[in-house]
């Protein structure tokens, strides 16, 4: 009896540790792309979870087998996160690392749940980085760039046999079947390609020794080029030459348009009237206008004279005019020209008064030769008479 009731208490506290120790993770996968290795795991440890933490550690194959003291390397120590990103740990591309995660709350701790990743044979290979499209003499040249690692480096220098795999097709895609062409080159030209046609290129890496192969890259589409058909040839000549025309034809008629403007303004069409240029002109045919008074018309100007007889009854009285002596005209004349430029209107004024005071002196002279009649000016009583 003492036997059964010892055996049934060890059972007992067994079960109760049993109880308390944490589920360990379940390791989920490793996302992997070219370099870029991140451990996911899943775990579920009931309504108590929500202050645990994990610690994912690693460590290469070989030195398990050597020895039973494991120097792991802690990458994510004390995480809240169910993932760890391996990628700045540099893992050797050609090695076996052993990747393993637990769960901690306290004190107390799960199982360490591991797995075995070789990135040569599990990593992912990318597609190119780049891919670039150019028409050149009626085909196409492709440029591929090849993926990177994390450090920016080829992916060529860790899997060197890598090769490409390039899908072209003319648009559209549903009326025929895309061709391959396998390369390992970097700089391809596609070959029988059909000139100023649509094409459209899409790229994938392949790795056969693992048989890996990438996503395609991003579709890009160029057109071909090729030798221009004579009929285009010509039918652009034939545009080039009717905008040439156009061109020329509108500035003609800008050119006459304008000509005919400044003609208008400084050369009206319509003729003034005829008492109007020979008001300002010399002579009707003459284009200088007559900014002053002509001689002639200063010569004319005389005054009413009154003239008695002795007899009080004049029965004819005769005057003649007669213009000044030449002498006196050419001094008028000169006065008049000489004067002009200071004042025009006082110039003629004078002039006028000069004539008609020597036309005065000329009449006394002759009346009082003949005998005939006696005359006084009287000043006062005068009045002006213009005779044209």
């Amino acid at each position: 009896m003492e036997t059964l009731g010892v055996l049934a208490l060890l059972l007992l506290g067994v079960s109760a540790v049993v109880s308390t120790e944490l589920p360990a993770p379940r390791i989920k996968s490793i996302q992997t792309l070219n370099t870029n290795y991140t451990l996911r795991w899943e775990w579920d440890g009931g309504p108590d979870s929500g202050d645990v933490t994990f610690t994912a550690e690693y460590l290469a194959r070989f030195k398990i087998k050597k020895s039973r003291k494991y120097n792991w390397t802690t990458v994510c120590p004390a995480t809240s996160d169910l993932y760890c990103d391996f990628t700045a740990e540099n893992l050797y591309y050609y090695g076996i690392w052993i990747l393993h995660v637990r769960a901690q709350n306290g004190s107390l701790a799960s199982s360490w749940a591991e797995v075995q990743f070789c990135p040569d044979r599990d990593a992912a290979i990318g597609p190119p980085s780049a891919v670039v499209l150019s028409p050149v003499k009626g085909l196409l040249q492709v440029a591929i760039s090849d993926p990177v690692s994390h450090r920016n480096a080829s992916m060529k220098d860790l899997a060197q046999d890598m090769y490409y795999v390039i899908q072209y097709w003319k648009e559209p895609l549903e009326t025929q079947t895309p061709d391959n062409l396998t390369t390992r080159n970097n700089l391809v030209i596609l070959p029988d390609l059909e000139s100023w046609t649509w094409y459209c290129v899409r790229v994938q890496s392949r790795y056969d020794f693992y048989d890996k192969a990438s996503a395609f890259s991003p579709t890009y589409c160029e057109q071909t080029d090729g030798q221009m058909p004579y009929w285009q040839i010509f039918l652009y000549f034939l545009l080039s030459l009717a905008l040439s025309f156009l061109c020329v034809l509108g500035f003609s008629l800008c050119f006459m348009k304008s000509f005919k403007v400044v003609k208008n303004i400084f050369y009206p069409s319509i003729p003034l009237p005829t008492h109007i240029q020979e008001y300002l002109c010399d002579s009707p045919g003459s284009d200088m206008p007559a900014l002053l008074t002509t001689e002639p018309e200063a010569e004319l100007c005389c005054d009413r004279l009154d003239v008695l007889t002795p007899d009080a009854m004049i029965k004819d009285v005769v005057m003649e005019i007669h213009a000044p002596p030449q002498d006196l005209e050419d001094e008028s004349r000169n006065f008049i020209r000489h004067n002009s430029g200071d004042s025009g209107v006082y110039s003629s004024e004078e002039g006028s008064g000069q004539n008609s005071r020597a036309l005065e002196r000329g009449e006394e002279v002759k009346l009082e030769k003949m005998g005939r009649i006696s005359f006084r000016a009287e000043p006062a009583e005068r009045t002006q008479d213009i005779g044209v």
